[in-house]
This record gives structure tokens, C-alpha cells and sequence, in this order.
């Protein structure tokens, strides 16, 4: 997914209220960007990080800039959009690039379960397979991906979506995409969720399956990775 418009390199001022971002240009000009991520953003917020913002034109938007990108400045980046990860890999099952979910259909933002939505439902090459997708910006150890950051209800429903589906007979999947470019494996974060590192585990009993991938990510565009293992 390459980005529609070229990015700029700022630095970050705070962020707050969630959504928000205080940014300051190489110009020396302050912006206030939109911050598409409800995360605790640990370790990825600090004032004075290097980051990428995206400029727009749109006059439906109160905020001129979003931010994509946080810059470690050793060659490495996180991508901080969580709308990001589903449309990279939106582009990816369409092309059959994901190993392990290749079919012909492939439909997003299906409704299933109790009032929920799976990312993707692949059909057409026998068992309908419902596709959770998180992403995964943590990393409290060098290589070591985790999620959540913060506690997450959602999620923990997600599971339990999954899981009902397994049981009426289809395939399901939970997959975790790592938009860093510095881990190579992936694990959860039981000490910050509890409750999900237990519904997964419960999930995984079930046979909810687990994928793990990370991503290529500059500022130009972020695509799918390779396959990432999981440590228990």
C-alpha cells in the first residue's frame, strides 16, 4: 500500500486525547495531526521522536495531517495507523500473497457473531475462512513483538467471534501484523491483558488458528512481510 500522498518528516510535540498529535515541521511550524490509533502507543510517543506525518487537502477534515510513521532513526520504523495493516493486507489476499489464505473471494467488513464485523471472509476454495487482523506496534525487548499494548475488551470479543465460528463449522483466523521493521517474532502481552492472553489461549483450544507477518514500511508505502513465529 503505497501512500497516496508523499509524507513529511516532523517531530512530536505530545500526544493526547487519544487521537491528537501536537507536531512540529522541519519548517518550525506547530500542526496538530490526527492520531488513528486508540493504543496505548508505548514507547512510541515520546516528545521529540522523529516521526512522518501525511498532508491533506480535504476540506471534510478539521485536521491537515495524519500521522503514519513513527522514525527510530537507526533504519528502522513503526507504522502507527491501525486502519493501515487491513489495507495492506486487503492488497495482499487479493494478489494471493498470504500464505495460508489464499482463495478467490475476498470480502472485508463482513457482519458475523453479536453486532461485530470480520476484517476479512475469504470463501470460494472450500471452508469459509473469517480473518481477524490486529496490529502490533509493541516491542519491550529487542526483536520481540507484542500485543496488546493496553487492556482490550474488543479484542478479547473478537476471540470469542472466532471461536463461534469454529464451532459452527468454518475456518478461522487470527492474525497479527507487526508494522515494525526491528522484531522478528511475535508473542502476547499477558502482563498488560490478562484477560486476552487467557481468551486467546481459550480460543487456540477451540481451533482458532494464529498467523504472525510483519511489514516492509518506509515512508513511500507499507506492505506485507514474511511470516513471523509465535512465542508462547
Amino acid at each position: 500500500m503505497r501512500f497516496p500522498t508523499p509524507l513529511v518528516p516532523a517531530r512530536l510535540i505530545r500526544r493526547y486525547k487519544r487521537f491528537l498529535a501536537d507536531c512540529r515541521l522541519e519548517d518550525g511550524r506547530e500542526v496538530t495531526a490526527h492520531c488513528a490509533n486508540p493504543g496505548s502507543m508505548m514507547g512510541l510517543a515520546e516528545p521529540e521522536m522523529k516521526i512522518w506525518l501525511e498532508p491533506n487537502d480535504d476540506p471534510k477534515k478539521k485536521l491537515k495531517y495524519g500521522w503514519r510513521l513513527v522514525d527510530h532513526e537507526n533504519g528502522h520504523f513503526t507504522g502507527v495507523d491501525t486502519s493501515v495493516p487491513n489495507r495492506a493486507l486487503k492488497a495482499a489476499l487479493e494478489a494471493g500473497e498470504v500464505p495460508g489464505l489464499e482463495a478467490p473471494v475476498v470480502r472485508p467488513e463482513v457482519k458475523y457473531g453479536e453486532n461485530s464485523r470480520v476484517d476479512f471472509l475469504l470463501s470460494g476454495a472450500g471452508q469459509d475462512t473469517y480473518v481477524e487482523v490486529k496490529s502490533v506496534t509493541l516491542s519491550r525487548q529487542p526483536g520481540f513483538a507484542e500485543f496488546p499494548d493496553a487492556r482490550t475488551a474488543r479484542g478479547l470479543k473478537h476471540l470469542g467471534e472466532l471461536s463461534a465460528m469454529v464451532a459452527a463449522g468454518h475456518r478461522a483466523v487470527m492474525l497479527y501484523l507487526v508494522q515494525r521493521t526491528d522484531c522478528d517474532r511475535v508473542g502476547i502481552a499477558g502482563d498488560i491483558d490478562p484477560a486476552y492472553a487467557a481468551g486467546l489461549a481459550a480460543a487456540r483450544a477451540g481451533g482458532v488458528e494464529l498467523l504472525c507477518f510483519d511489514c516492509r514500511i518506509s515512508p513511500e508505502e507499507i506492505t506485507l512481510g514474511y511470516a513471523l513465529p509465535f512465542v508462547d
